[in-house]
């Protein structure tokens, strides 16, 4: 099975975002979701939920954004 970096996707108080995406991206976000459902065995619903778990992710895991947040912090 492959392993995605997602996990299940958590309830949380939203605030509202207006994003138009491109078709293509749709197209994938709805294929990732499929692809979490089964892994973790859960509805994940309406694709878009995974925009925001996704972009959480990835300012997590970017390592540049993470050095200058410390240094804007440290000034």
């Amino acid at each position: 099975m492959t392993k995605l970096k997602l996990g299940a996707i958590h309830d949380d108080k939203p605030i509202k975002v207006t994003v138009e995406l491109p078709a293509a991206l749709h197209r994938d976000l709805a294929t990732y979701a499929e692809l979490l459902s089964r892994e973790t065995g859960l509805p994940t619903g309406d694709p878009v939920r995974l925009i925001v778990p996704m972009l959480q992710r990835f300012i997590a895991t970017d390592r540049g954004f993470a050095r200058s947040r410390k240094g804007a912090a440290g000034s």
